[in-house]
């Protein structure tokens, strides 16, 4: 039995586990509810086209089809376009987007029509017969052809491509550049990728004809935002809907948007008048789900003589899709807020500018801007280093936000030990014995080489002010109960969704550790909008242990001095002289005198008579609304040791350390799984991950056969050291770590590249490294 008390730091097993690895899960498509039929959707094939003409009639007629619809039809079902809910560009133009495309298709995979049958085979087969006329229309893919003066328009009531233009400043950028000793220009390029969680996305929809009422089962991170906007798309109450959430396999950001495919699950219910499910398949999964990464930035870096960065400035152009997804323009945005990183750059302006291509729409993927910003930071501050003559870990240190809390040009950090961090993964690197594995491979003609990338992470998110005013249209306070039965066993309720991360665990040993009870005493109760506390911006942005966690430790902390009420007045005796140990009361230094929690428990709900103080409520339940006044700074330095075969530009990988500080650890061994998790998707991006377009548009990557994904055998070793830095304004001291392996390995590997050939001048500015790209840096290199 795993005791309380000590639990806030404690390696203790995940308490989902063992279901999960039973078989015992329910995921999304096991929900079958009676009278179940399945959708199917029609996509575009085309990847920018008018829709002439859309003949549903032989589908409709097919044995096994109960309900067809058109983009048409659905419109005029809904109350609103689909919503953005971030708008870091307030005035920029925005099209009105539909679940299923009606007058034009986009992109490929656009959705035209849908058809829900009695099952997936007989809706497949339907979607065979509807016959849809297309006016193909000329498709922009590439940045550089959506900003050409003559590209073609993809909504033509715009004056350009251009879906929004921010900017991110702070300081005297123009005094800056003008005295610097040194000025560094690059350009660099970052690929399309997607998420790929393991399970797909999907819906299974009721509507209820006699009550208007929508009960949906959803794999979604953010159930209560997403029932607010159901209710907004299709003009309910936000009490008709309601979203439970089964057992999800993985998110990363991905199932953290709501997509037409749902409300067109909802449509097809209505008009049927059964539950319908839509799964969507693997195949579907490369055009249906939202994109993210591809990005060009141009920047250029002012610096003194002796390594001191005194300005930075840019343009971050985001490759978008044909609309906006949920998110809007803000993950190319919060690329361009992070982008001084750790670094106390005095001086930073970066134009943010959205462009629409005839692609899938752009959204979140675990990292959101922050990857970009970090492979930029850290690859001019190895450039400027290496253009003084100054070893890169010096102009870091140089560098390094020392005073906290610290401004930002949009962030306020509020803690770190950055120098410290650097040190320990250094020492790491050390220990490992990295230096004398590249000389000894190096003596024998190898190419081995040692990359290093430091970043910090914005954590926490998001407290509701702040985020409001730059433009996001939902609050990001989080709501918890913690409530302890008449057995003296607690259970938790909070709106955090589990994916995989192991939030249920950590929630668990918060609760625990505060009320000093045994963990398997505690129950995490989350998923069902009807009963769930409500959660503002939902399971994203590595904030569920740090604002999640704060809101059970102070509902938990309230729960536990009612509890020392209670038995103060059972022992005649002052609270502070109490103490709970494994869910027993007792008096300090009077052993014998104790009183259990199922005591207790058994009094506040049965027999309050004689032992629940007179000023005291029946029942042993607290509530608590946690909205943080800041978000939190996390932080770590990644360490790679990459060999390269100059033969065929293949990268391998044989090392990987992590020194990471992300506040106070409930569980390392979570955390050590989420940083390996992100590490391994970091891996994905800078070798292997490319979602590619052909010339006309068309999609080229449309299965795993060719969207490369790291596997077992490519994932080096890791190791990982701990840090801990509290964040003194979140209860508990808890900051994420959600996405803090993803933010730094591309910026390492590509580091660790470039150590292993510096004899070529190898630069690697672009990613993914792959062995063509490389093979023709290498070459490029040798005929210098």
């Amino acid at each position: 039995m795993t005791v309380g008390g000590g639990l806030i730091g404690a390696r203790v097993s995940r308490a989902e586990d063992v279901r999960l690895l039973t078989g015992r899960a329910v995921f999304l498509d096991d929900v079958r509810p009676p009278g179940l039929l399945e959708a199917a959707i029609l996509r575009s094939p085309h990847p920018h086209a008018r829709i002439v003409r859309v003949d549903t009639a032989a589908a409709a007629a097919h044995p096994g089809v109960v309900a067809v619809v058109t983009g048409a039809e659905v419109r005029a079902l809904v109350r609103r376009p689909q919503p953005v809910i971030w708008r870091v560009a307030p005035d920029a133009p925005e099209p009105a987007t539909y679940p299923l495309a009606v007058d034009k298709v986009l992109y490929s995979g656009h959705g035209v029509a849908a058809v829900a049958a009695v099952d997936r085979a007989t809706a497949e087969d339907a979607l065979e017969l509807i016959d849809v006329e297309y006016a193909p229309l000329p498709a922009v893919t590439t940045l550089e052809q959506a900003l050409a003066p003559d590209a073609p328009r993809l909504h033509e009531d715009w004056p350009d491509n251009v879906a929004g233009r921010a900017v991110v400043a702070q300081g005297d950028v123009d005094a800056a550049f003008a005295g610097a000793d040194v000025v560094l220009r690059e350009t660099f390029r970052f690929a399309r990728q997607l998420g790929a969680p393991l399970e797909t996305r999907g819906a299974v929809a009721t509507w209820d004809p006699f009550t208007s009422h929508l009960d949906v089962w959803l794999n979604t991170q953010s159930p209560h935002l997403v029932r607010e906007l159901f209710a907004e798309v299709l003009g309910v109450a936000v009490d008709k809907v309601r979203v439970r959430v089964p057992d999800i396999g993985g998110g990363f950001g991905n199932k953290s948007g709501f997509y037409g495919d749902e409300v067109v699950a909802a449509v097809l219910s209505r008009l049927s008048g059964r539950p319908v499910k839509y799964v969507e398949d693997r195949r579907e999964s490369f055009v249906a789900t939202v994109h993210a990464r591809e990005q060009r930035i141009d920047v250029e870096l002012a610096a003194r003589a002796d390594g001191t960065i005194t300005g930075l400035r840019g343009t971050v152009h985001g490759v978008l899709g044909a609309h906006f997804s949920m998110v809007g323009l803000s993950p190319v945005w919060t690329t361009a807020a992070v982008m001084a990183g750790p670094y106390a750059i005095p001086a930073v302006r970066l134009d943010v500018v959205g462009v629409v291509t005839n692609k899938t729409p752009y959204g979140a993927y675990r990292g959101y801007g922050l990857p970009k910003a970090n492979f930029v930071h850290e690859h001019m501050v190895e450039t400027l280093a290496r253009h003084l003559g100054l070893d890169p870990h010096d102009v870091r240190r140089r560098n390094f936000v020392t005073d906290f809390p610290h401004q930002s040009p949009v962030f306020v950090y509020d803690s770190g030990r950055y120098a410290e961090c650097l040190d320990l993964c250094r020492d790491a690197v050390r220990r490992a014995g990295w230096a004398e594995r590249v000389a000894d491979a190096r003596a024998r003609g190898g190419h081995i080489g040692i990359g290093y990338a430091f970043h910090n992470e914005v954590s926490a998110f998001a407290p509701s002010r702040i985020v409001n005013m730059s433009g996001l249209d939902h609050s990001g306070f989080d709501e918890a109960a913690v409530r302890i039965d008449s057995t003296g066993h607690v259970s938790v309720h909070t709106g955090q969704t589990s994916m995989g991360q192991g939030i249920h665990t950590a929630l668990a040993q918060v609760a625990a550790h505060v009320l000093d009870v045994p963990l398997e005493h505690v129950t995490v109760v989350s998923g069902d909008t009807d009963s769930a506390p409500y959660t503002g911006y939902g399971t994203a942005a590595s904030r569920a242990a740090a604002v999640g966690g704060a809101a059970v430790l102070n509902a938990a902390t309230r729960l536990r001095a009612k509890v020392l009420r209670i038995a103060a007045h059972v022992f005649e005796a002052s609270p502070d002289d109490l103490v709970i140990s494994e869910g027993v009361v007792s008096v300090k230094g009077v052993p014998g005198r104790t009183v259990t929690l199922a005591d207790i428990g058994d009094a506040a709900y049965r027999r309050p008579h004689g032992v629940l103080p007179e000023d005291e409520a029946p029942t042993l339940h607290e509530r608590e609304v946690y909205d943080p006044v800041n978000v939190a700074t996390a932080f770590g330095c990644t360490a790679v040791l990459a060999s390269v075969d100059v033969e065929t530009g293949v990268v391998d990988l044989l090392g990987y350390l992590i020194a990471h500080d992300c506040g106070t650890v409930i569980n390392p061994m979570i955390v050590d799984g989420q940083l390996q998790g992100g590490a391994a998707q970091a891996i994905g991006g800078a070798l292997y991950e490319r979602l590619a377009y052909g010339a006309s548009g068309e999609p080229l990557t449309r299965s795993f056969a060719e969207y490369l994904l790291p596997t077992a055998t490519v994932v080096p070793p890791f190791g990982i050291s701990h840090m801990e830095t509290p964040a003194d304004h979140i209860p508990g001291g808890f900051k994420g770590a959600g996405e803090a392996g993803v933010i730094g390995g591309g910026a390492a590997i590509a580091h660790a590249v470039q150590d292993a050939l510096a004899e070529f001048g190898v630069r690697i500015t672009s990613l993914p490294i792959t062995p063509p790209d490389l093979l023709a840096a290498i070459r490029a290199g040798s005929d210098r």
